[in-house]
């Protein structure tokens, strides 16, 4: 049984890190962010029906225990030789008339790349419906290697929910 509805802001947030290796510098980001201690749920980027997305920072991750289930669209890009970049980015458009939206992620190795893939993937999911939508708008995030790992991360943060069954 869930214990957390779906807020009415998803917050999408962004971080780097580095790390010794690409999954720490992967882990780095996502405390930097407040959600190191989720096991994440990957999910297919719609957006729920009467849902804002806040890109500013003032809408907070949703809070839950050590261990629970995060759910999430997320993009993220590492680079692990020096002067190599790692972009990540979250794109996302939503209906005129409140039904929800699409999120889409995508990573590369330059902000144009990301930002193109971005622009071009939320033409193709409206193309041809019948809806009216916003947008788009997105958030981008960019890290270069120096030396160790670098891990550049997107993630629009859902909801948090506890184990079926878990005490």
């Amino acid at each position: 049984m869930r214990t957390s509805a779906v807020q009415d802001q998803i917050p999408v947030v962004r971080a780097s890190a580095t790390g010794g290796t690409t999954l720490s510098a992967f882990h780095n980001a996502l405390v930097a962010v407040d959600l190191g201690h989720y096991n994440l749920v990957r999910l297919s980027s719609v957006i729920p029906p009467a849902t804002a997305v806040d890109a500013t920072g003032k809408a907070p991750v949703p809070v839950g225990g050590r261990g629970q289930q995060m759910y999430c669209v997320y993009a993220e890009q590492s680079a692990t030789m020096p002067g190599e970049q790692a972009w990540a980015g979250i794109g996302w458009v939503q209906r005129l008339d409140g039904r929800g939206g699409l999120f889409v992620e995508h990573e590369g190795p330059t902000e144009e790349y990301v930002r193109g893939a971005i622009t071009t993937s939320l033409r193709d999911l409206v193309a041809g419906r019948e809806d009216e939508f916003s947008g788009p708008d997105w958030v981008l995030n960019g890290a270069v290697c120096t030396g160790d790992p670098v891990c550049s991360l997107v993630i629009a943060a859902y909801e948090s929910a506890p184990w079926v069954g878990a005490r």
